[in-house]
């Protein structure tokens, strides 16, 4: 197939190495024109994927990348850039007549309606492109992929023939994808990971252990399942490699941005401090405030998404936070419908 990767972040190279490796011919769009001619001359990017050759072809120019042959479009740009690339997307695709996917990578949300990004692409979209609209997720850290280390992952999408042929195109030895119609529930468990992720950071800034961190994980994993099934997503997604699996990932990984910003936020660092030393984006931060957003208008009991934000906005202190979570009102575990 031909594929057009937009965005040469970690992740988008990373899956132009895996899709290059399948035999298929890549091309990726990399919006900043100095890390586009870096990644023509020399076939790398050390300061997203050291020591990985990537051998895409790689452009500044959409034109160049979007053509007549595309087969599949690949979205791969971080959520808060993702609406302003759509426009600039949108007129090119109709100029490719055997467009098969076009498939979400990116995690988060429209963060200026709450929206899942999949709605987001729909209305951006001309209304004819919106069966082909899927969404790629689970425990997928672009540096183990690209290394070729054993990954699962999970697409969602509305037409199970579409589906087949993704899972086709990325699946290899050591790349393996299962499939749902569930796009509800693979778009939230990995938007809604990253702020859970967050909070197990902080936990682990403040040095704390394994008991702490197995219940935040547990009770984080029940808070995203029923803010996602209050918005329609199926609950066994999240119990699936798209919601507890991304969950366990980014929440233990020493790659994951997300969780950096909770450790240096426990060590107490302040918010500003920590972005600013970032060369990449931590999706967390920004998915805090739309969750904690949706939930109050849901009326969903989230304790620890409530606790991260306040702790974002400084309204209170890691260690008060916990505090106070501990402190709340005894009640049964009996599941997530149970606050």
């Amino acid at each position: 197939m031909n594929i057009a990767i937009i965005g040469g972040g970690s992740w988008g190279l990373a899956l132009s190495k895996l899709l290059h490796d399948n035999g298929h011919s890549v091309y990726v769009w990399e919006h900043n024109p100095k890390f586009a001619k870096t990644l023509q001359e020399t076939q790398m990017n050390e300061l997203f994927l050291p020591n990985i050759i990537i051998k895409a072809n790689v452009s500044n120019s959409l034109p160049e990348v979007i053509m007549p042959n595309t087969d599949i479009v690949l979205l791969a740009t971080p959520s808060s850039f993702l609406k302003d690339t759509l426009k600039k997307v949108a007129p090119l695709l109709d100029i490719c007549p055997n467009l098969k996917c076009i498939i979400n990578v990116a995690k988060g949300f429209d963060h200026s309606n709450g929206d899942i990004l999949s709605e987001m692409i729909r209305k951006e979209l001309p209304p004819k492109y919106s069966d082909l609209i899927c969404v790629l997720s689970g425990p997928s850290h672009a540096e183990e992929v690209a290394r070729e280390l054993p990954t699962t992952v999970t697409i969602a999408g509305s037409d199970d023939s579409r589906l087949a042929q993704a899972q086709e195109a990325f699946s290899n030895d050591y790349f393996r994808v299962y499939r749902t119609n569930d796009i509800v529930g693979v778009e939230l468990g990995g938007a809604l990971k990253n702020v859970i992720a967050l909070a197990a950071g902080i936990i682990a800034g403040l040095g704390f252990g394994d008991n702490t961190m197995g219940a935040l994980l547990t009770r984080g994993n029940v808070e995203m399942k029923r803010l996602a099934v209050a918005l329609g997503a199926m609950p066994q997604t999240l119990d699936g490699l798209a919601g507890i699996g991304d969950l366990i990932t980014t929440a233990t990984s020493p790659h994951s941005r997300n969780r950096f910003v909770g450790y240096e936020l426990g060590k107490g660092k302040s918010l500003k401090e920590i972005l600013s030393s970032m060369s990449m984006v931590a999706e967390g931060v920004l998915a805090t405030n739309t969750t904690y957003m949706l939930a109050q208008k849901n009326n969903i009991s989230m304790p620890i998404v409530e606790a991260t934000y306040k702790i974002l906005h400084n309204e209170v202190s890691p260690l008060e936070a916990i505090k106070q979570l501990m402190l709340r009102d005894l009640k049964s575990e009996e599941g997530y419908e149970v606050n």
